[in-house]
């Protein structure tokens, strides 16, 4: 489906689409960077939560999205650049992750001493949106590098080189889960100079407009027991019985892809959410959650019935 009309059907405000949309025609993407801008297959549901990300966008502002696992952080960000049409730079933050990860590092180039640029960098150049992925795992001299980038300045002043402006259709977007391990409280600091997302867990109704976006010729009854399984473990983990591990929004989905090809629906799930859990305790909690949903019996052509 087209993301525009989408939208329309989920009644997203038609003068903010409209005003993305100028915003794209407006700033126009050199051909070099057009494989950049996203093109996902799946859409974002939450009508506010578009409307915020939107007009947030448009007045210049950086999106802090934060959410529990499995909401579609990610999916919306990639939705937000193909709408505003903009080449995507990603930076997933890590141990290793440093100042010169996100602005660039020296290298020897033509006999002389040259910048080879980081993602922010070549973001801040072209004009694209700038997605920081997991950002509370940041060690703090990656993020001190974007504090003048990330407010009214504007700008990266890299010591040694040119101070970079940013490009006028430059946005960052963060997006943050505060139960993986590893991460750790934003300063002040750097929450200010976003605006903040905070996007709610799924839903049944939500789980399962996702699934048979996905699977449009999947037996509803059936999807709605592999949507079954998400939500159980979501309500388990929430009530700390199991980690977080198995509760994946993407495993689901990517078992329910094997069914289509016509494996058995137990052994597509014991390989997209029970082994996901490697605790031999959570597993059998898992496998538990996983045995009263999908049967044993079932095969591919049961939830898939018109499958050739």
């Amino acid at each position: 489906m087209d993301l525009i009309r989408f939208l329309e059907e989920n009644n997203v405000n038609q003068k903010l689409v409209d005003d993305a949309l100028y915003f794209r025609k407006y700033y126009q993407v050199d051909e070099q960077y057009r494989d950049r801008i996203p093109q996902p297959s799946t859409f974002f549901y939450g009508k506010e939560v578009w409307e915020m990300c939107i007009a947030a966008l448009l007045e210049g502002q950086n999106l802090l999205i934060s959410g529990p696992k499995a909401t579609g952080k990610n999916v919306l960000a990639d939705n937000l650049c193909l709408l505003f049409g903009r080449p995507q730079w990603n930076v997933s933050f890590h141990i290793n992750t440093d100042s010169s990860t996100l602005i660039g590092t020296d290298t020897f180039i033509d006999n002389r001493v040259q910048l080879r640029k980081g993602a922010v960098y070549a973001c801040a150049e072209h004009g694209g949106f700038g997605v920081f992925d997991e950002i509370n795992m940041a060690k703090n001299d990656a993020i001190v590098v974007l504090h003048s980038a990330l407010d009214y300045r504007r700008f990266i002043d890299i010591p040694g080189y040119e101070k970079i402006a940013l490009h006028e259709a430059t946005r960052f977007m963060a997006t943050m889960n505060y139960e993986y391990a590893g991460t750790k409280e934003l300063n002040e600091a750097l929450v200010s100079r976003f605006l903040v997302i905070d996007i709610p867990k799924l839903d049944k109704e939500k789980l399962m407009l996702i699934l048979q976006g996905e699977f449009p010729d999947a037996d509803e009854e059936k999807l709605s027991q592999f949507a079954g399984v998400f939500l159980d473990l979501q309500t388990k983990a929430e009530h700390n019985e199991i980690s977080t591990k198995a509760v994946d929004l993407r495993g689901i989905i990517s078992c329910l892809k094997t069914v289509k090809r016509g494996l058995k629906p137990r052994l597509a799930v014991r390989m997209g959410v029970v082994g996901k859990a490697f605790d031999i305790y959570e597993k059998e909690i898992v496998g538990d959650v996983v045995r009263t949903r999908i049967p044993r019996s079932w095969e591919a052509e049961d939830v898939f019935p018109h499958q050739e």
